[in-house]
């Protein structure tokens, strides 16, 4: 549950950041869950979830090495 979050907040911290979107939650109404974004937003959101990716990934495989 806890990785859920994480996830979550990891998203919503992109989508900020990099495609100017304050929430990733539903809000039922076209003009807040709609937008125009740029391609060199979108690519730029795309490589920073690629990076976070990466990073879980050698997090990951460094603890499961010291689990064995």
């Amino acid at each position: 549950m806890k990785q859920i979050k994480d996830l979550n907040k990891l998203l919503e911290q992109i989508a900020k950041e990099h495609l100017f979107i304050e929430t990733l939650e539903t809000q039922h109404r076209d003009r807040l869950d709609f937008h125009d974004v740029a391609v060199w937003s979108i690519k730029g959101a795309l490589e920073a979830a690629y990076a976070a990716g990466i990073e879980a990934a050698k997090n990951t495989s460094t603890t499961s090495k010291g689990k064995q």
